[in-house]
């Protein structure tokens, strides 16, 4: 009998196990990201961001902004929304400089500051970035900074970057790029 309890067990727990380390997808309509999207004309760029606890400085939170021939946020498993801000699994469309700073804003608080580290690089290399994030599909919990370091592991220039689950780990490895520049941004609410 405790066998079988065990086998009911195993049978009705393991989809439900299953479904918590899986993504909701989310597919914005094609004309919402059309009309979202927004070039900088400016430099290819990357911009890590780290969201860190106030107290222990421990990482909570990892995205990417790519500038592209569009401009992007990666924010795997992400709870950032803004109106006409488009996602596609975790790929959020139209980061504008005013949504990049609500974006920031809506990080650092009292228990969290942000920690922003961008990098200029050659259009190929931001374009590649742009592709993978893109293409990445839908992220589960707990694994942005995996996800994060993933892609950037794969860009020509940043291959030391290994794969991590640790906010701080990724933060540490994109410092040593050279030409990376570090700014934080506290703020109270």
């Amino acid at each position: 009998m405790a066998r079988l309890l065990t086998r009911r067990a195993f049978v009705v727990g393991a989809p439900l196990a299953l479904t918590a380390c899986s993504a909701e997808p989310i597919w914005a309509p094609d004309d919402a990201v059309q009309a979202a999207r927004y070039s900088s004309g400016g430099p290819s760029a990357l911009t890590l961001f780290t969201v860190k606890n106030t107290g222990s400085g421990n990482g909570a939170h990892t995205s990417l902004l790519v500038d592209a021939s569009e401009r992007v946020l990666f924010d795997p498993a992400g709870s950032f929304k803004a109106n006409r801000v488009p996602e596609r699994n975790d790929v959020l469309f139209g980061f504008s400089p005013a949504v990049e700073t609500a974006y920031r804003s809506f990080h650092a608080r009292t228990e969290f500051f942000l920690v922003i580290q961008k990098i200029t690089v050659p259009p190929a290399v931001a374009e590649q970035a742009l592709q993978l994030v893109k293409a990445n599909g839908a992220v589960p919990k707990a694994n942005c900074t995996r996800a994060t370091s993933t892609i950037i592991s794969q860009l020509s220039g940043f291959e030391t970057i290994g794969t991590t689950w640790f906010p701080n780990n990724l933060s540490d490895a994109f410092a040593n790029i050279p030409g990376v520049t570090t700014s934080e941004l506290r703020e109270l609410d």
